[in-house]
């Protein structure tokens, strides 16, 4: 019973990853939306750059996660706070930059009284999932 029960819980991880990894896909549960942008190979073999908005309604969040190389944030709009590990959280408003080294377990909550809205550059290791969850 106890490997169904794991076997559940990964088919439910891995339906809720493909929700927030499909581009201009809503995540109901956290009103998180993911728009892509630009996605282009990079001169360094093996790697990649993805570009993407991301949309917090008021009080959502997305939970702890990982991405396969850095992740650069631009925040457009609102108000998100992020949790990096190894760090104080910290609160970004529009125009404020964050930096995220690779394999680095973060997560973001928009804070504000509004819509944020985060512009996401990643250079990642092609190939790979672009966002792996953590418990």
């Amino acid at each position: 019973m106890k490997k169904k029960n794991n076997l559940l819980l990964v088919a439910i991880t891995i339906i809720g990853l493909g929700i927030f990894l499909a581009p201009g896909s809503a995540n109901a549960q956290t009103g998180v939306k993911r728009t892509d942008l630009q996605k282009h190979d990079l001169n360094v073999p093996g790697h990649e750059a993805v570009q993407a908005t991301i949309d917090f309604e008021k009080g959502s969040a997305f939970g702890k996660h990982t991405h396969p190389g850095e992740e650069v944030i631009y925040v457009l709009a609102g108000k998100l706070q992020y949790e990096v590990e190894g760090q104080k959280p910290v609160i970004l408003k529009a125009g404020q930059v964050l930096f995220i080294p690779a394999g680095t377990v973060h997560s973001a909550k928009n804070v504000g009284n509004e819509k944020a809205v985060e512009l996401a550059t990643y250079i990642v290791e092609k190939g790979k999932p672009i966002l792996t969850l953590v418990k």
